[in-house]
């Protein structure tokens, strides 16, 4: 079984949409943990409620970043995960984990990469008099938001937008394509190789794309 470990540090919504997709048959992967560096956060409730094992590892009691990511390292690494999903992880992981877990670990991003790195996408995509917005699931590198891109959901901005409706808009799309992402990942033999994907042995030029009128 494709085993997969999440990373949280709120409510854990994205991890909630890969759950029912797993619990309803879409997806042939089982999540063997869910850690959040967040005590008390709807994440933990979800993957409890799910019946999944369920970790706090708090970061303010570390003295470094480095020592803080070691003793995550130690967590994932006794699950022995094929996938480790950052969900909603709120910390900047350092060069050392990364490089550890470089071509299985992934994350979601607020736009269409390479566009908008970093924060405050969906303001900075009205200001840019962008037609459209939405979110991209990423190989995680070093380089922060810079990975390898392997879907992307695409919405539509309109004119009267504000950040916080262009913002529900692309939540909405995020939990369409990280399922699909995983399930990629999971059934249908995509890897990363030299930076680039292949998908059923064939190289992938450009992510997939899923659309939300």
């Amino acid at each position: 079984m494709f085993k997969i470990v999440v990373l949280i540090s709120g409510g854990g919504s994205n991890l909630q949409a890969i759950i029912d997709h797993i619990q309803a048959g879409n997806i042939n992967a089982e999540i063997s943990a869910v850690i959040s560096n967040k005590a008390d956060v709807l994440g933990l409730e979800r993957a409890a409620t799910a019946g999944i094992d369920h970790h706090v590892l708090d970061h303010t009691i570390f003295a470094s970043r480095e020592a803080f990511d070691e003793s995550l390292a130690q967590i994932i690494e006794s699950y022995e995960p094929d996938l480790i999903v950052l969900a909603g992880f709120m910390r900047i992981l350092s060069d050392g984990f990364v490089n550890k877990f470089q071509g299985k670990l992934i994350n979601i991003h607020p736009a269409l990469l390479p566009k908008f790195k970093g924060l405050d996408t969906h303001q900075r995509a009205l200001d840019a008099d962008e037609k459209e917005h939405g979110a991209s699931v990423h190989f995680v590198i070093p380089e922060l938001d810079a990975g390898t891109v392997i879907i992307q959901g695409i919405v539509p901005v309109k004119s009267d937008d504000t950040a916080d409706a262009l913002q529900q808009r692309v939540h909405k799309i995020e939990h369409v394509i990280y399922p699909q992402a995983v399930k990629y990942l999971a059934e249908e033999g995509l890897t990363l190789k030299n930076g680039h994907l292949y998908h059923q042995g064939k190289t992938l030029l450009e992510p997939f794309k899923e659309y939300l009128d």
